[in-house]
């Protein structure tokens, strides 16, 4: 019988580039920026990783049909190269990857990839890439904020709170995202909002204004995975173990019957019980110390908050208003940025959202990290449209946590 992956697999080294509009840098350029400092940081060569997966979302147009290109720009020695796609949760699934390669005992270190160049694609965050005449993965018709506005009515009317309200509270999101993105020197946007310039700035989709939305970001960010006794073996102290990585994928029940009501997200749920029972979590709200969630818009961050069970049902909006996912609350969210100010460039965004959590946990956030040292860190990503996604739900801590 499966006995899950908790703790038979440490991060033995991170990294992650600038993100933003990197118009001047190649993809290569992204991979061996995020890739120096995973190595040094890991302290170790080359030469001494069994494995690779490669997440990418959307930039066929840099990175083509398979994992040839890491290999290449990173010189790695002739070993397997996985290519994988999932959406905005690709990052994680190329973790999810390495971390099974090595706790099953196949390689003995492991790196995991994700990789974007969107501003080269021309995406704008708006239309949707088509995949045929009759049938559309990606969602039919519609764009991406018209489908989470929709999960945000839908949310308002089920518990009976206000437009005004639900704004406000998508407001102090935004503000609070941005507050801790100025704080961050690798983040794309830096600059603090006011929730007077939140609440009155230009409708994307109704009730979702321009700043309750993440930009479009290039970026890259990596994880190198071993066995805790390997990184022992290697001079590593304090390790950040992996306690649960589980991902759900929809499979018609959204859209095929009259059980989901359209206000939050089924999948999150499904993942983030699994991911509970492998790290033997009975209790996130006490014992989870921090959030990377999937933001995307304000309003995905708020349900999210009920979907992971950190919030009671019809409760987020409240625990929002009084400061609990502030950087000085009770169980900070984005406290590097979040995908609203750090960037969400697809495949990477996943990566991106451990790194945050394994500096974190190491003490070495600079000036964003918290007084008291998290023990146990939560990251989330949702990738597709409300009623057709995937979610995944990655829970990382101190070995002794």
């Amino acid at each position: 019988m499966a006995s899950g992956i908790r703790d038979r697999v440490a991060i033995l080294g991170m990294g992650c580039t600038r993100f933003g509009e990197r118009w001047a840098d190649s993809a290569d350029d992204l991979a061996v920026e995020a890739f120096g400092e995973a190595l040094a940081d890991a302290g170790i060569e080359v030469s001494q990783i069994g494995a690779a997966w490669l997440g990418v979302g959307f930039d066929a147009m840099n990175i083509g049909p398979s994992g040839i290109p890491l290999a290449m720009a990173l010189r790695l020695p002739n070993i397997g190269v996985t290519k994988v796609e999932n959406y905005c949760a690709s990052g994680s699934e190329s973790f999810r990857g390495a971390v099974y390669a090595v706790a099953s005992g196949a390689v003995d270190i492991a790196l995991a990839f994700g990789l974007e160049k969107l501003k080269d694609t021309g995406y704008s965050g708006l239309p949707v890439r088509t995949k045929g005449t009759l049938f559309d993965m990606v969602g039919v018709v519609g764009s991406a904020p018209g489908y989470f506005a929709q999960i945000a009515s839908s949310y308002r009317a089920k518990h009976r709170i206000s437009k005004e309200d639900l704004k406000r509270a998508m407001a102090h999101i935004s503000v609070k995202s941005h507050a801790n993105g100025a704080k961050n020197p690798k983040a794309h946007l830096r600059r603090p909002i006011t929730e007077s310039q939140a609440l009155s700035a230009p409708i994307i989709a109704d009730p979702l204004g321009l700043l309750d939305c993440c930009g479009v970001s290039d970026g890259a960010a990596c994880a190198i995975v071993t066995t805790p006794e390997i990184a022992r073996s290697l001079g590593k102290r304090d390790l950040v173990t992996v306690k649960a990585i589980a991902i759900s994928t929809s499979n018609g029940w959204e859209l095929q019957g009259s059980g989901w009501d359209g206000s939050y997200l089924h999948t999150t749920r499904v993942a983030a019980t699994a991911a509970y029972k492998e790290a033997r979590i009975s209790d996130p709200k006490t014992q989870i110390s921090l959030l990377e969630v999937h933001d995307c818009f304000s309003i995905t961050e708020l349900v999210t908050m009920e979907d992971l069970g950190i919030s009671t049902e019809g409760r987020a909006i409240y625990d929002v208003l009084d400061g609990k996912f502030d950087a000085d609350g009770e169980m900070p969210c984005q406290i590097d940025g979040g995908l609203k100010c750090f960037g969400h460039p697809i495949g990477a965004s996943g990566l991106r959202m451990l790194y945050e959590n394994y500096l974190q946990l190491l003490g070495r956030a600079a000036e964003r990290q918290r007084k008291k040292v998290p023990i146990m860190a939560l990251s989330h990503n949702l990738g597709g449209v409300p009623s057709q996604n995937v979610s995944a739900v990655v829970i990382v801590g101190r070995e002794d946590a």
